[in-house]
């Protein structure tokens, strides 16, 4: 009798770590949030890149922590310098499904008659496919294929969005605030949705 009770725990015992520690079968989407530390990228009136990028990166990980179908992966969490192959290095070991670089663009005006997103791309059909279905939820985007580190160095299907132009007004008070924020981070969790 004792030794079934003890058969019976261990059986409980082996079923119950299995669940705990079995695979969440989540996707994975990894968020590279440009520049960072002494790498400021573009700014403007005393708004930088590097900082509206991660505060917007940050959103996007809010809005989604609860989601059962993918985790979200940051490159950067913080201000903090990491060089490009450290972040193909991770994003590689990771495999995701894809990967979404986000930065601001600029010209050389110094107030850009120029707006809205932009969007490269690998040559992959994986990445133009990202691309179109960030260009539908973002609105219409300048679609382009180009060789950057980022794209060319990642094996997932990868893509940089440049958000909008720093040195354009409405685009810079937009993703500066909180409540465009918010709607950009909206807007990707419909594109993860699509994935």
């Amino acid at each position: 009798m004792k030794m079934k009770a003890i058969k019976l725990l261990s059986c409980s015992l082996i079923a119950a770590s299995f669940l705990f520690f079995a695979p969440l079968n989540k996707k994975i989407i990894v968020i590279d949030a440009g520049h960072g530390g002494n790498d400021f990228g573009s700014n403007r009136e005393n708004i930088f890149e590097k900082d509206l990028v991660l505060n917007i990166a940050h959103e996007i990980i809010n809005f989604n922590k609860n989601n059962d179908d993918y985790e979200i992966i940051m490159t950067r969490t913080s201000d903090e310098n990491i060089s490009l192959s450290e972040r193909t290095e991770k994003i590689n070991t990771l495999n995701p499904v894809a990967v979404i670089s986000l930065h601001m663009n600029s010209s050389p005006k110094r107030e850009s008659d120029r707006h809205g997103s932009e969007i490269y791309t690998q040559s992959s059909e994986g990445s133009k496919n990202l691309a179109k279905t960030i260009s539908k939820n973002l609105g219409e985007c300048n679609i382009e294929e180009k060789n950057l580190h980022i794209l060319r160095e990642s094996k997932s299907p990868a893509v940089l969005v440049e958000l909008g132009f720093i040195n354009n007004t409405k685009d810079r008070e937009y993703l500066s605030s909180e409540k465009g924020q918010k709607e950009v981070a909206a807007k990707f969790d419909k594109i993860f949705k699509e994935l």
